[in-house]
């Protein structure tokens, strides 16, 4: 009445049901609260930019944690793929264990929408990640380099530039007077090997990020306009972005891995640059 593949299929299905019984206690971690899902798939489908560790950041600073490979897990399960990870360069490792008392300065440039040349002067704390944006300008000769270093140190509490070493390429738009600036105030001046960009490579990946987050996705006037976009891009990166170098705390010192949830309150959203950069806060019950 029955072959024996049918009998050692009954024996193999009662085999599996057997090691897929579930028992009464449930073991493991518990699941992910339905709303924080919702936020995560919220902070992901608002932020096509943004991976995993970034999204971790900004729930940390709203007090809700959670680990990046939960959240990535939830992303693939919703068909949202995880940015791309980027590793450091060797210099950029050896900068980062010489980082405190390292202030490093650069140069880019963009094109307005009626293809004019824009260069841009910023200046990066290592230690901290803080940037300091000097100047934009048409026309960067020696006068007016060497009067936003000038800019720098005044506007410096103490007005004193409390840093040991300043990292700079051979541009030549570094005169020996800009140099000065620096030397007077006891901090000395080291000038990066030739075609060696990874030996800046804190003030180049500043570079990439504030294209890939703002530039990119705008067309620029002028110089004023370019100004206005840039101090709001440089405050909203020096106060409410986490840095995945500073274990995902703020350039301006705000630790997100320690913030927790005072109120219940729903969670709000700031949008900078029409929108185009979002900051999320607990509102007040």
């Amino acid at each position: 009445m029955v072959s024996p593949p049918t009998l050692l299929r009954w024996h193999r299905e009662l085999v599996r049901r057997k090691w897929t019984y579930r028992g009464k206690h449930r073991v493991g971690r518990p699941p992910l609260d339905a709303a924080a899902c919702e936020l995560i798939l919220r902070l992901a489908r608002e932020n096509r930019r943004w991976g995993c560790v970034r999204i971790q950041g900004e729930l940390a600073k709203l007090g809700i944690r959670v680990s990046a490979t939960t959240i990535r897990t939830l992303l693939r399960r919703h068909g949202l793929g995880p940015a791309p990870r980027r590793s450091g360069p060797t210099w950029s490792q050896f900068l980062r264990a010489q980082a405190h008392g390292i202030l490093a300065c650069d140069f880019f440039t963009v094109e307005t929408v009626f293809l004019k040349t824009l260069y841009v002067l910023f200046f990066i704390e290592l230690g901290t990640r803080r940037v300091h944006l000097a100047g934009v300008t048409a026309h960067p000769d020696s006068a007016w380099v060497s009067q936003q270093a000038r800019n720098l140190s005044f506007d410096h509490p103490g007005n004193r530039v409390p840093f040991r070493f300043l990292l700079r390429d051979r541009d030549s738009k570094y005169v020996s007077s800009f140099d000065e600036v620096f030397r007077s105030e006891g901090t000395e001046v080291i000038r990066t090997p030739i075609r060696a960009p990874r030996a800046n490579a804190f003030a180049e990946r500043w570079v990439r990020t504030v294209r890939t987050e703002c530039l990119d996705w705008m067309l620029i006037l002028g110089r004023g306009h370019l100004e206005r976009v840039l101090g709001v891009y440089v405050e909203h990166y020096n106060r409410e972005r986490p840095h995945r170098g500073l274990a995902l705390a703020t350039p301006n010192g705000l630790n997100c891995q320690a913030a927790s949830p005072s109120h219940p309150g729903p969670v709000r959203r700031r949008d900078l640059l029409g929108g185009l950069i979002h900051e999320y806060s607990r509102a007040a019950a």
